[in-house]
């Protein structure tokens, strides 16, 4: 199974701003879908056979860096 990362956006924001939606994306950066909230993230992911990464603290989001992810 491959790897995606549910990610909050705006993507460039304070870490205390709001949330629009939240994004799955490969390790590349391409988005894979949008969802208001980020359990349909996570459960859109599982279902099409992904394996869901969220962000350990919201505002960190370096995919080449494991401490900032975690498994959903």
């Amino acid at each position: 199974m491959i790897s995606v990362y549910v990610e909050p956006r705006p993507k460039a924001r304070d870490e205390h701003a709001r949330i629009d939606n939240y994004v799955v994306e490969t390790e590349g950066d391409k988005v894979l879908a949008t969802f208001p909230t980020q359990e349909e993230a996570i459960g859109w992911a599982k279902r099409n056979n992904y394996i869901p990464h969220v962000a350990r603290v919201r505002h960190l989001l370096n995919k080449r860096n494991p401490d900032h992810f975690r498994k959903a």
